[in-house]
């Protein structure tokens, strides 16, 4: 009989809590052999290091140590890391590349509450229902009285999705539900033909602004990518667009969007702001044309279980020996692709 492997999962607390209920640690104990407790959210005390030189794969998530070149030379017999959430920047290094540890990411799995909340956002943002809710002189008074708020409409419109992220391509089928819309992508590294068949049409991004109603940010956050929607982009939009983040925040610059959104000529619906979050002091914090969420696009509640499913389906294959089918390259690491 073959011996099962050994597992450590690694994670906070809440993050344990939120993935794991008895059914899952269940499955988990029959795919693996675990010590008890399973879980820790420490990697540097003596017990911590014991368990850490004992394991051969890692299940981690939100509030996971980063597995620094020290923290991976006390883990001898690691094979691989399962990452239960998004991306895995800021969890794995190029220590762990050289040392052919294979890692695996859900993030697949958490694009999808982040997709379901931008279809609602760009449908919202049709009929400028967050900021009509914020105006008191208009929430009350009826269709009638609204006035300066552009087609309040979800009708042949014209979407503009920036990135074909794994987030981006789950918009673009969602956006399906809404007839008769236009969907654009801009993205250098996309194919025209896998665009095309997922629904939209592949633009550069220049081209694409000036022809949007809604613009849905989707690019990963990389020095390139810092502030892609800036002031001249923001102007190149036209009236009444709506400006849409659920990205990262760096990705717009928010004094150019703020000065848009205060002249009365755009609007924005922001998941994630630049820094995070905003000083008392910003002004998006203060107009009435700017919804601001505390970053809850991603897979919260019972949506964490999606992720720790996708997470066990990954370490039945692992352990069976099975093709891994999220699994983060160096490459992909390297651009940012694994968010």
């Amino acid at each position: 009989m073959q011996t099962k492997a050994r597992a450590l999962v690694v994670m906070s607390r809440s993050s344990f809590e939120a993935h794991f209920d008895q059914d899952r640690l269940r499955r988990l104990a029959g795919l693996v052999t675990l010590d008890e407790p399973c879980w820790t959210d420490d990697l540097d005390s003596t017990r911590s290091r014991e368990r850490l030189a004992r394991a051969e794969v890692l299940l981690t998530s939100w509030g996971a140590p980063a597995l620094t070149p020290q923290r991976l030379a006390a883990a001898p017999r690691l094979r691989a890391v399962l990452h239960g959430a998004g991306s895995v920047r800021d969890l794995v290094g190029q220590e762990v590349w050289r040392r052919g540890i294979r890692v695996t990411s859900a993030a697949d799995a958490n694009a999808v509450p982040v997709a379901e909340y931008t279809l609602a956002s760009i449908i919202f943002a049709g009929k400028k229902a967050p900021f009509l809710a914020a105006d008191e002189q208009r929430a009350y008074g009826g269709w009638g009285s609204v006035t300066g708020y552009g087609d309040l409409s979800n009708f042949r419109r014209t979407v503009g999705i920036v990135g074909f992220s794994r987030i981006g391509r789950q918009v673009v089928e969602l956006l399906k539900v809404l007839r008769g819309t236009t969907v654009l992508v801009a993205d250098p590294y996309a194919d025209p033909d896998e665009v095309a068949r997922a629904g939209a049409t592949l633009v550069p991004l220049e081209d694409m602004l000036p022809r949007v109603h809604v613009l849905s940010v989707h690019a990963p956050e990389t020095a390139e990518t810092r502030h892609l929607i800036g002031a001249e982009q923001l102007r190149r939009l036209p009236d009444f667009a709506t400006v849409i983040n659920t990205a990262r925040g760096s990705l717009v610059d928010p004094e150019a969007l703020a000065a848009e959104c205060e002249a009365r000529r755009l609007f924005a619906i922001l998941d994630v702001t630049d820094p995070e979050p905003l000083p008392a002091d910003s002004p998006l914090r203060h107009l009435g044309r700017v919804m601001i969420t505390p970053h809850i696009a991603g897979s919260l509640g019972t949506e964490t279980r999606r992720l720790t499913d996708h997470v066990l389906d990954e370490l039945a294959r692992w352990v069976d020996r099975q093709p891994l089918r999220a699994e983060v390259t160096a490459e992909s690491w390297a651009l940012g692709l694994s968010a």
